[in-house]
């Protein structure tokens, strides 16, 4: 999810469910250690809880980035090991590391000992030409022994030779039972479902067999989805009725952002999804599209691509469907 879960997309989400722990996109060490750290790290205390991703392989500079994480307030650390694309793999982190996974342990128990709170690790089942019943199964005795709190397992194999990172969301097949299995062999460790879980009710079905299930470009690119988070798989009340309310709630946001210097565009591109099947969608999407990449748009944009949605019952489909 690099370049989509900034802090404007997260504060947009947190809008929509207050339970859900969502997750920074992957920073690399490097840029932790020596960019602009209130850029990259900074985020506002309404996105708790909130984990940062980093990617890198050097058990030491990840202890660092961790530590930095941890005094920025962030909630949890995770590690990304399921990441398939080449500039990735150029820079020795991500997916790769699955075939190095005592110098991934070597950097969980780094990290563990640097923060005090939850680290974890999110993998693949496996890469190349791995048998996925053992590298999986390995990979978590290693990420469980040196002390990782949980392991979001990406329930297809990365080919990082031959196919590009978009293909490698779509080949080869998921494989959600050598997860289930995977928990069933550990039941002591936590163990998270991940990769094409398309809605919530496929995310509360599948808890039954596992402790957590993360959803990815299914939030982001329809996000309305999220506001059923709370009321199916907590038991609370969803934030707003619909997600027209979520949207003009974003809007105080927007405001304060813009007075900073932040372009409206860089918020709104993450809400463009917000609405599917409702009366005035497509309207919707093409004001924010065209209106606010303009200079000096303001946060009246928002305002009336939200009034093009027609009010109607049709609406709380966002939240059903």
């Amino acid at each position: 999810m690099m370049e989509w879960t900034d802090r404007h997309c997260r504060f947009f989400h947190r809008l929509l469910t207050r339970r859900a722990l969502i997750y920074t996109e992957m920073l690399t060490t490097a840029a932790v250690l020596r960019g602009n750290r209130e850029r990259l790290l900074g985020f506002d205390p309404f996105e708790h809880p909130v984990a940062l991703q980093l990617g890198g392989s050097d058990p030491k500079a990840l202890a660092q980035a961790a530590r930095i994480g941890a005094d920025f307030g962030y909630d949890e650390i995770n590690l990304n090991v399921g990441c398939p694309s080449d500039r990735v793999q150029e820079g020795r982190f991500g997916a790769c590391l699955m075939a190095e996974p005592a110098l991934v342990a070597d950097a969980v128990a780094a990290m563990k000992a640097a923060v005090g709170i939850p680290v974890t690790v999110k993998s693949r089942l496996g890469i190349d030409e791995q048998d996925p019943e053992d590298s999986l199964f390995g990979f978590a005795a290693a990420m469980k022994a040196a002390g990782a709190d949980a392991l979001i397992v990406h329930a297809r194999k990365a080919w990082l030779k031959g196919l590009s990172p978009r293909e490698n969301r779509e080949v080869p097949p998921l494989d959600y039972a050598i997860v289930r299995r995977l928990k069933r062999a550990y039941p002591d460790f936590e163990i998270v479902l991940n990769g094409g879980v398309a809605s919530v009710e496929q995310a509360g079905a599948e808890l039954g067999s596992v402790d957590g299930v993360m959803m990815g470009r299914a939030a982001y690119q329809e996000p309305w989805r999220l506001l059923a988070v709370d009321p199916s798989l907590f038991g609370d009340s969803a934030p707003f009725a619909n997600a027209k309310d979520a949207g003009f709630s974003l809007i105080p946001y927007i405001e304060r952002e813009l007075a900073k210097g932040v372009h409206l565009h860089a918020i709104t591109r993450h809400v463009l999804g917000l609405f599917r099947a409702v009366p005035g969608a497509r309207a919707f999407r093409r004001h924010l599209a065209t209106k606010a990449l303009k200079p000096g748009a303001g946060a009246s944009v928002m305002a009336e691509a939200l009034a093009l949605i027609v009010d109607s019952p049709a609406d709380m489909s966002n939240i059903a469907a």
